[in-house]
């Protein structure tokens, strides 16, 4: 392996990939070799973005979420079709092109033609696929742009026809009028989901106006609304049928009005005042004069507020009072005003009272810009928001004003033009959703969603209630609805092809937008020598993208086989909004279609919100750049970043942008810290022993030492888990397992045998069985985790691989071909993901380590309530664990102690054996209060005072049988109670802690002796050697000798180092410290720093390796021995020649291999032997 830097910058190191990805068609290669081998297709479906604008979080989640998915199943043996989808037609486009043209009302597109206007649509619905490319390709997921397709091709478009026209043949189609909210800006009907995107609080006009009952002189009934610009259009009022009526006499207007009763407070505000209403008041106010129930007043004929359509041809059955049960007492009279153009219950009330017949034309003054007509010529040309006022004085000279306010309100605003919506009846082509609402409702049952509640809830929920589909907009730009008609409507033809269109008019296209297929007329079979010609209308985009999985393939017209073998989608995943968009227009085409649904598994994303909790916005700049972030840190963490969060379980997330660097320091940086390790113990140990390592699954499988066992346990468990998870879509479960073993690898593995992966325990053959295991199991995690994070996997892999056998059948082709193995392929995404070693599974291991790591950090924590440095030895830590098996005890008693020893620097473990656990803590119980507070009631007290007054032998023996009776109760120990070890033994000396959970004890033994203090300012010189080391930029090899220099009378280095030479030694490579007046003259001081040890500050040097020579030599001889390596040496006698005069020199008497040698052998220095 060669060597790798000290820092990796990870974001370059992407591009650096992404580049090589490019150049060796690795995407390319991935899926041929797919196809090579028969893999079966995983189907998978991209909903189609728009691609005029630049991509954003919620689109980065959404794709990476997918790519994982996708990379997942071709690791896994499958092979995914990945293609790009541009969504081109629709609402976006138009507005866009009418903000740049100045266009307001529909007329100014058909005065500029429909072509000019259509080819500018045209030239802007690609403008950022570059961009789109360069982002996604960037984040590291393999989409294929060059095989693309865009709803906007005829192919498309054709088959979105045939869909339609089947449709058409199942009676599923049918012309209506639908109230809708409608944008006057881009003057289009928008679905119900869009007018849901963009809601604001606004203040609007409240009126309480007046309606003069026929017959009853004097009496009116009133009625409360926010839109005062539909009253013009008033045909009728609502009562609902039950509720109860009364009419009054309003004291102080002298005026009498009809309401509902609990309504009162909407004509006399006070009463509304809970501090200052008292019911005496009311005589003041009003009088009851009549009681009615809603159904009485139903058929009283009123005088209307406006003479607009008084002579309308069905205006007989106009301004009369009808009953519904959507009326309600929450808000305004408990009378509500009809205007059935403009309020799609006021439609529905209406028609199913005969006021309006189905498919006659409504009374409607206002256009499809939202300005008034000359039908009301009072406000001819205003748009209706700006009319309310002009209205509004019209009432009032009326007369007919009883009250106005302004009422603060959440209001609909358009998503694209950023103006209010209006509700408008439109005509409309509709799909029968109602029909076959019952069969969607069960295709439904038959998907699998994470997270399940959103199908089970929102998504079921949205279903039950459907109502038809209105999938035609009054727009230009979009596939034309395929329906050619007689004026009358008494002959329809619905077209399903180009090959039909042709057949039946003469005419073949190869265009199938509005201003191509406009000018075809078919000849009339019914009537000759008349003609059928196109309805106006254009497809909503929505039944376009409902459309994409027949469309993209150009179903049922070409590739009809792999359609269906493919059919229901393997997988699709959107965000939590396309409930009710695309997820709901995929089922409810595919039901029509072919009665099954379009999907089997799907992944729900949450919002991705800006840090504040607010919608992102790009005018706000509220949050940060995707690309300056992929550019800073890397695509891989933010891909970790966000797939590790509440997002994927459809929450949502509030984007901060440190969450993203820490991917990087708590991931990334560890993860990269232990492989560069790995690497250098390698490189080192086949310097040591001249071989070369090569990777052994066999001497993987024979380790013996418990940590090799458990980590290889532990990765086979984490193989295992992936696959479950990810079988079930559970990504929101897989990245914190993925995370949480990197912490396993790195900061417990890693740490735990450092020294005897450098070699300096055990020797090169320990050294050898750890790298092997860690070899291994970095192997298996990098190809495990490539779905997720496909750039630093691929990075580790290119190294990883040279060290297989298989790396030299790479050459000539061989990288990029069958059958794919470690080493041999080019491409960690080439691989087959790991399956689990049964064999290799170890509760035991894992179940031992993970108390290892608990009693580690809680004697941790112990060190710290007592401010004792890890640098500073204990002498002993005691561990009390509630019923621990007899493999945890044997285990920390045995193999795991010496590392507990180590990690914890102490000098001895004491596991307590369960007999003499009642001389060090006490078992306390308490009650479930959660589960037993219903159970015992008002017992609870007094149940309480029992069992925390308990012994513990009481409470020992409470849980040995698994609980007791209490007053005639039987309480559980295992869910009913609580229970909790705490430390009681007495001394100073000692301080404790427990864990949470109450189950272990951890108790240390603080007494500090000069022994202790000794070994710890041991320890902090062998920090500070280590920090020199490293500021010198030496490698675990490179060998240096150590000198210090106290100040005069001070010798506590000197102390520390005489009481532990042994540590020293074995640390660094026999350079025990020694002090530097005894350092050849010739020494070449690597680098040198004052460390403080024990209190006292210290000169300590690292010196280059040098041969040391005895006293009284010559200059000469001095400069002679200063040019030896002492590497070479090797106990022969050395000869120079001085001034002509031949010198003889002994290893062992006049020079030495380096200082401690010499000292050692004159016994200059006591404690050196």
């Amino acid at each position: 392996m060669a060597s790798l830097p000290p820092t990796l910058d990870f974001a370059k190191t992407e591009e650096e990939i992404c580049s090589k990805w490019s150049t060796e068609s690795t995407f390319k290669t991935q899926d041929a070799l797919g196809v090579e081998r028969g893999d079966k297709e995983y189907t998978f479906y991209d909903g189609p973005p728009f691609a005029t604008g630049l991509p954003h979080y919620g689109h980065i989640l959404a794709g990476t979420i997918k790519d994982v998915v996708t990379r997942y199943a071709v690791m896994t043996g499958r092979r995914v079709i990945r293609r790009a989808g541009w969504d081109c037609h629709g609402l976006p486009v138009e507005y866009e092109i009418d903000q740049k043209l100045g266009i307001t009302h529909r007329d100014q597109v058909l005065e500029m033609g429909v072509d000019k206007y259509n080819d500018t649509c045209r030239g802007i619905v690609t403008r950022y696929t570059k961009e789109w490319e360069r982002t996604v390709t960037r984040l590291g997921r393999w989409v294929d742009f060059e095989n693309d397709y865009k709803t906007m091709d005829p192919t498309f478009m054709e088959s979105v026809w045939w869909v339609f026209k089947e449709l058409f043949n199942k009676d599923l189609v049918y012309q209506g009028y639908k109230v809708m909210p409608f944008s006057t800006a881009c003057g289009t009907p928008l679905s119900n989901f869009e007018a849901g995107l963009n809601y604001k609080d606004v203040s609007d006009p409240a009126v309480v106006v007046s309606f003069p009952v026929v017959g009853m002189e004097g009496v009116s009934f009133v009625a409360w609304t926010t839109t005062p610009w539909t009253l013009p259009s008033n045909i009728a009022l609502c009562v609902h049928p039950t509720m109860e009526y009364i009419q009054i006499l309003d004291k102080k207007a002298d005026k009498r009005y009809i309401l509902a009763k609990s309504r009162l407070g909407q004509l006399f505000p006070i009463m509304n005042n809970k501090k200052k209403w008292k019911p005496k008041m009311a005589d003041e106010l009003y009088a009851i004069e009549e009681t009615f129930v809603g159904s009485d007043l139903v058929g009283k004929k009123y005088q209307p507020m406006f003479d607009y359509f008084v002579n309308d041809e069905d205006a007989g059955e106009y301004f009369r009072i009808l009953s519904d049960t959507y009326v309600t007492d929450d808000a305004g009279t408990g009378i509500v005003h009809q205007a059935p153009a403009f309020g799609e219950d006021d439609y529905r009330v209406c028609l199913a009272h005969g006021v309006i017949q189905k498919g006659k034309d409504l009374p409607c003054p206002v256009d499809s810009n939202g300005m008034f007509t000359e039908q009301v010529p009072e406000v001819k040309g205003l748009h209706v928001k700006k009319g309310d006022d002009t209205l509004i004085a019209l009432i009032k000279d009326k007369g007919r004003m009883v009250h106005k306010d302004q009422l603060q309100h959440s209001y609909p605003f358009c998503w694209r033009s950023d103006t209010p919506l209006i509700y408008k009846a439109v005509p409309s082509w509709f799909v029968k959703v109602e029909e076959i609402r019952d069969k969607i409702v069960e295709n439904n049952k038959k998907t699998y969603w994470v997270p399940n509640q959103v199908k089970e809830g929102r998504f079921h929920s949205w279903l039950t209630d459907a109502r038809d589909w209105a999938v035609s907009r009054n727009r230009f730009w979009g596939t034309p609805i395929p329906i050619w008609c007689s004026e009358s409507m008494d002959e329809v033809v619905c077209i399903g092809s180009v090959d039909e269109l042709a057949e039946l008019s003469g005419v073949r296209v190869t265009d199938l937008h509005k201003d191509v297929v406009d000018e075809i007329t078919i000849p009339s079979k019914k009537n000759p020598g008349t003609v059928l010609r196109r309805v106006d209308e254009v497809f909503d985009c929505w039944f376009e993208s409902g459309s994409m999985p027949y469309a993209q393939k150009h179903y049922p017209f070409e590739n009809k086989e792999s359609f269906e073998d493919g059919f229901p989608a393997d997988f699709i995943a959107e965000g939590l909004d396309q409930t009710r968009g695309w997820f709901y227009t995929l089922m409810v085409l595919s039901t029509a279609l072919f009665d099954k649904p379009a999907f089997k598994n799907l992944i729900v994303n949450g919002l991705v919100l800006a840090g504040d909790g607010k919608k992102m916005s790009k005018r706000l700049k509220n949050y940060p750049d995707p690309n300056l972030v992929i550019d800073k840190y890397g695509a891989d963490a933010l891909r970790m970043y966000l797939i590790n969060s509440p997002v994927v379980r459809a929450e949502s997330l509030k984007f901060q942008e440190p969450g993203v660097l820490g991917v990087v320091k708590e991931v990334f940086l560890p993860l990269y810290n232990a492989f560069r390790f790995f690497s250098q113990n390698l490189e080192r140990l086949e310097a040591n022993t001249g071989t070369k390592f090569v990777p052994s699954k066999d001497k993987v499988s024979a380790a013996t030492n418990p940590t090799d066992v458990w980590i290889s346990a532990a990765t086979q468990g984490l193989i295992k888990f992936v696959h479950e998870e990810m079988t079930a879509y559970r990504l929101y479960t897989v990245m914190p397992a993925l995370v949480s073993f990197v912490t396993q690898l790195t900061n417990w593995y890693v740490r735990l045998n450092r020294d005897r992966l450098k070699g300096l325990e055990g020797g090169e053959s320990e050294s050898e069985a750890g790298l092997q295991v860690m070899y291994d199991v970095l192997l298996d995690v990098t190809i495990l985790m490539a779905p997720f994070t496909p750039f630093i996997t691929e990075y580790f892999y290119q190294h990883l691989r040279k060290l297989q056998p298989s790396y030299a059948d790479a050459a000539n082709g061989g990288g990029s071909s069958n059958p794919v193995m470690p080493g041999k392929s080019d491409s960690v995404h080439f691989l087959t993901l790991p399956a689990y070693d049964e064999g290799r599974l170890n509760a035991d291991a894992v179940e031992a380590m993970e108390a290892l790591q608990v009693i580690v950090e809680s004697g941790r924590y112990v060190r710290e309530k007592r401010n004792i440095s890890l640098r500073t030895p204990v002498k002993c830590v005691t561990v009390i664990l509630r019923n621990p098996s007899a493999n945890v005890i044997e285990s920390l008693n045995g193999p795991l102690k010496g590392y507990i020893l180590s990690e914890l620097n102490a000098w001895d473990l004491v596991i307590v054996p369960k007999e003499e656990e009642h001389e060090w803590v006490t078992l306390s119980l308490t009650p479930n209060f959660n589960l037993l507070g219903r159970k015992l009631g008002k017992k609870m007290k007094d149940f309480k005072t029992h069992v925390t007054s308990m012994s513990h032998a009481d409470a020992v023996a409470c849980l040995e049988n698994g609980g007791l009776d209490f007053e005639g109760l039987t309480i559980s120990a295992k869910d009913e109670l609580v229970s909790k070890l705490a430390f009681s033994k007495e001394g100073e000396h000692w301080e404790s802690t427990s864990t949470p959970e109450g189950d272990v004890v951890v108790a240390v033994d603080c007494t500090q002796d000069e022994a202790i203090l000794s070994a710890g300012r041991s320890r902090e010189l062998i920090n500070a050697i280590q920090q020199l080391r490293k500021a010198a930029g030496l490698d675990l090899s490179d060998a240096v000798e150590v000198f210090f220099e106290e100040s005069a009378g001070i010798n506590v280095v000197e102390s520390a180092v005489s009481n532990n030479t042994n540590l020293f030694e074995a640390k660094f490579q026999g350079a025990i410290p020694v002090p530097k007046k005894f350092a050849p003259s010739w020494s070449v001081v690597l680098r040198s720093d004052s460390a403080d040890i024990g209190g006292s500050k210290v000169e300590v040097s690292i010196c280059r390796p040098a041969v040391a020579g005895r006293c009284g030599l010559s200059d000469e001889v001095g400069y002679f021995l200063s040019t030896l390596e002492p590497s070479n040496l090797d106990g022969s006698a050395l000869s120079i020649t001085v001034d002509g005069k031949d010198i003889s020199l002994s290893q062992g008497e006049d020079f030495w291999v380096n200082t401690v040698a010499k000292l050692r052998a004159t016994k200059a220095i006591s404690w050196l032997e």
